[in-house]
């Protein structure tokens, strides 16, 4: 069959290296693509402040089981991502850069996975193509330059998908069937669903059925073994976690484990709380936005796709544990798009083969030129409505800053990316749709690492309100909040106290009010919108915008003379820890 006329563009050069130094070298162009940006900006919220808090504590207490944010137990996630960070920072000393170095690697070590399945089961061709169209899906490169979970329970997933392709069909290979059940239980003590490669025995055992020799020596009774090895790394981290809480014994602590393991797990699974979207969300919203243009891909090859699958039934395998992983997500009321990232790796490599060897379909390049240009007149559209201060981009801005120049800035910015996808498009016109896009796309990311960090960092920091804040108290002043925020503690260059993330928002005001009836130079940040029984805002002191919120400063004038008391006193001091990320 002739080779994909869109990627005859890889150098025969190229594909005549050694495995292992093209390896090397496609590694290389991705650790510059991810890497881009380490160091110039700070944790961003929503998660990345509380992993990035969680991990100075570690550090800064020497105390590593039980995750602690600002000073109480973090119940939200197992501890494995924390400790990476935590050891990064141990080892560099620098928070700004190694709270992004774990997800960094985590994610070259994904791509150095589906390359080597790639050529272990088809050619070099093959495992280059599937890492292209990993780092073309606009969700694999966003997560790895990220400091979320899951890019690294994505990174375990895959080991453990790695393991059991390698043991089912190039095996039998017992050594990676154990571990791949290892990383599942590395991946439910990073993010609770480590276990989702185990859905990929539901198409092996239906193989299995089919044709009793397919698996000759690898279906076997030593596959039961495999639990065992997931329960053995989960228990690594379990049983001592479960044995310092009993004997702490403290409500906080035992409210820590049931948290941890039961609300966090299966209730959060069953009858979640947040994120609610209808089932059909990830296969409408998720899938063709993130993954594009994987899925465009996928319809243009549906035909050839179908007749590999017959010679080849380990696309099949990876293509059912694809729906399988969807429809698991799916079923749960509560979705973010992030969830399927774990699942991104199998769906390239099974692309890629077919993508290596066959023609997509006729409607495939006009359909992904015309997207390719209309991606770029929208983005150049959209940075000259900025440069004009359009309405509705200057309210959308005004949630993060009350000032103009940031607006142009970042006009500037989408600008110059539309300016890069119409280049590419124009100065490429006779080339491969998927070059010109892989070019546009990498450029891109190029672009929004650096200079839109510099626009961004200090529109996604609560800086400005803390230096406001800061300059108008004394010195030895210490800062309390109502309603806490992860991303405060580590900026404020002040003692920064709050009243526990767990209690209630009264409760919270009746704490703060206390607390600052018990000593001198004791102020409050709140935001405007905020209805107080304990404080008034009129002659609070305005702060400014951070974070889509209006920030006041309220100090003892501001304090009403009673106020009832709290149900339990909580008070947290973090000793002015904002140092670490100057």
């Amino acid at each position: 069959m002739p080779a994909s006329p869109y990627f005859r563009h890889l150098p025969d050069s190229l594909l005549h290296l050694s495995r292992n130094r093209l390896l090397l070298l496609l590694l290389a162009f991705a650790a510059v693509m991810i890497a881009t940006g380490i160091g110039l900006r700070s944790p961003w919220p929503a998660d990345e402040p509380r992993f990035a808090e969680v991990a100075r504590e570690m550090v800064a207490s020497g105390q590593w089981l039980i995750p602690m944010r600002g000073g109480e137990f973090y119940p939200d996630k197992p501890p494995v991502f924390m400790w990476s960070i935590a050891f990064f920072y141990w080892l560099t000393g620098n928070l700004k850069v190694a709270f992004l170095l774990p997800n960094a690697l985590c994610s070259l070590l994904t791509l150095g996975l589906v390359y080597d399945l790639g050529t272990r089961l088809w050619n070099q061709r093959t495992g280059a193509v599937a890492v292209l169209l990993m780092m073309l899906a606009p969700q694999f490169l966003a997560q790895a330059q990220k400091a979320q979970i899951d890019a690294m329970v994505a990174c375990w997933i895959t080991v453990a998908c790695y393991g059991l392709i390698r043991h089912f069909f190039t095996g039998p290979a017992w050594g990676w069937y154990f571990a791949a059940w290892a990383f599942m239980g590395l991946g439910i003590i990073t993010k609770g669903v480590g276990f989702l490669p185990a859905l990929m025995l539901v198409p092996l055992l239906a193989l299995n059925y089919q044709d009793r020799a397919r698996f000759h020596g690898a279906m076997t009774w030593r596959c039961a073994l495999g639990p065992l090895a997931m329960l053995a790394v989960v228990a690594a981290w379990l049983v001592p976690m479960v044995l310092y809480v009993n004997s702490v014994g403290t409500d906080e602590a035992l409210a820590y484990r049931n948290n941890i393991l039961f609300k966090q797990t299966g209730e959060r699974y069953a009858d979640s709380w947040g994120h609610l979207q209808p089932w059909y969300y990830y296969l409408t919203s998720v899938i063709p936005a993130l993954w594009f243009p994987l899925p465009l891909v996928f319809l243009a090859l549906f035909r050839p796709l179908t007749d590999a699958i017959r010679h080849r039934p380990v696309i099949l395998v990876q293509l059912a544990w694809v729906a399988l992983v969807v429809l698991f997500f799916s079923i749960s009321p509560g979705k973010r798009g992030v969830y399927l990232l774990p699942a991104l790796p199998m769906f390239a490599l099974a692309l890629a083969p077919v993508l290596s060897t066959h023609r997509p379909a006729r409607w495939f390049p006009p359909i992904l030129t015309g997207l390719h240009m209309l991606i770029a007149v929208a983005l150049v559209t959209l940075g000259v409505l900025a440069w004009n201060d359009h309405p509705k981009l200057v309210e959308k801005v005004s949630d993060y800053s009350r000032d103009p120049a940031r607006l142009h800035e970042a006009g500037s910015l989408v600008f110059t990316v539309g300016l890069v996808w119409l280049a590419s498009l124009l100065g490429l016109w006779r080339s491969r749709p998927l070059g010109r896009l892989f070019l546009a796309m990498m450029l891109s990311w190029l672009l929004l690492s650096t200079w839109g960090y510099q626009i961004l960092d200090p529109l996604r920091t609560p800086r400005n309100i803390l230096a406001a804040a800061e300059q108008n108290v004394p010195a030895d002043a210490q800062l309390g909040m109502i309603d806490f925020r992860e991303q405060f503690l580590l900026f404020s260059k002040l003692d920064f106290v709050h009243f526990s993330f767990f209690s209630s928002l009264r409760d919270e005001e009746r704490n703060a009010w206390r607390w600052m009836g018990e000593g001198e130079h004791r102020f409050i940040l709140v935001q405007d919108k905020l209805d107080l029984d304990c404080f008034s805002l009129d002659g609070a002191r305005d702060l400014g915008v951070a974070h889509r919120e209006h920030w006041l400063l309220v100090g003892p004038d501001q304090r009403l003379p009673d106020c009832a008391p709290p149900s339990r006193v909580r008070q947290f001091t973090t000793p002015s820890p904002g140092a670490w990320l100057d």
